[in-house]
């Protein structure tokens, strides 16, 4: 079998650029966890901590980067006492064809019974007369905390399944090395989530959840195909090749099996973030990031770890399927 890109030989590289990629995040997440009151890695949205988002739909056309409206609106609620307003403009149109742009107001929980709604009204109004109430939705500080809980047991799962599936299917060295590097997507993931939670102000919901749900599918979908041909391979060539070559060699025929799969799937992800809605483009994001992280860790982590537990456990020479 031709060799072409040899991963085994630089696998202190991969390991030095999985650091590089990690460690940002990962410190974010720390700082994060430090400053935020909710004590979370990521700044989580209104689905984990309860609260109320109130959208006004207004004719004018308003840039989405517009921060001098932002900072406008966000001091005209603070000094009419509500407390942390998160204002987001949307971009959208209503159903109303007049009406050109949405304004987003996230607070904290607002009962029914408060006037909070009518002060975020007033406020809009003085400075859009003609602005509309569209919607408004509430998700309490109970049901948050059980939708978090919820949502991090269900991760949880996601991984011992696949770690239990695998074990099965293959060894469980095979079982760790997909594990470490699930763990390795996922946390670089959370890490970018993290860094823009704390520069642009990104908050997560539930779509997240769902998108690293999809995430850890589709990373271990890539790894196992490699695992799979590694574990061929060594039936056949184990008493001619070293397991390090049938690394190499099995990782040289998936590879463009991974990025064309890989390079499809961005595409399309990068046209829903590019031209879909605003709501969906954290989701989009999320998982157009680790799709590209996933192809890499398939790639150059995890038949990195492989490769690196085997030459620990087992010579070269003794290595069977």
């Amino acid at each position: 079998m031709k060799i072409k890109l040899n991963v085994v030989k630089y696998r202190w590289l991969w390991m030095i650029l999985s650091t590089c990629l990690l460690l940002p995040g990962i410190i974010a997440m720390i700082y994060s966890t430090i400053t935020y009151p909710t004590h979370t890695p990521l700044k989580v949205g209104i689905d984990f901590t309860g609260g109320t988002i109130s959208q006004f739909a207004i004719p004018e056309k308003i840039s989405v980067t517009d921060k001098n409206q932002l900072t406008i609106l966000r001091s005209g609620l603070e000094k009419a006492n509500i407390e942390n307003p998160y204002v987001q403009i949307l971009g959208a149109s209503s159903n109303d064809e007049s009406m050109e742009t949405i304004i987003s107001i996230r607070t904290k929980f607002i009962d029914k019974d408060s006037d909070d709604l009518n002060t975020i009204k007033g406020v809009i109004q003085s400075n859009f007369p003609d602005a509309q109430l569209v919607s408004v939705s509430s998700v309490g500080p109970t049901l948050g905390t059980e939708l978090l809980k919820n949502s991090m047991i269900a991760v949880t799962l996601a991984f011992l399944g696949i770690i239990a599936y695998l074990t099965i299917r293959f060894r469980f060295d095979y079982a760790l090395a997909a594990f470490l590097g699930l763990l390795h997507d996922t946390l670089f993931v959370l890490g970018i989530f993290s860094i823009l939670g704390l520069a642009l102000n990104v908050q997560v919901d539930g779509l997240f959840i769902t998108a690293i749900l999809t995430v850890i599918g589709f990373s271990i979908n890539d790894t196992i195909v490699t695992f799979d041909r590694i574990r061929e391979n060594i039936r056949y060539y184990s008493k001619k090749m070293s397991f390090s070559e049938i690394v190499d060699a099995s990782v040289n025929q998936t590879i463009a099996r991974s990025i064309n799969t890989s390079t499809t799937t961005g595409l399309t992800l990068l046209a829903l973030y590019v031209f879909g809605g605003v709501t969906t483009k954290d989701f989009v994001l999320a998982m157009l990031l680790g799709v590209i992280i996933g192809t890499y860790s398939s790639i150059f982590f995890c038949s990195m770890l492989l490769d690196w537990w085997n030459n620990r456990k087992t010579a070269p020479s003794t290595v069977g399927a």
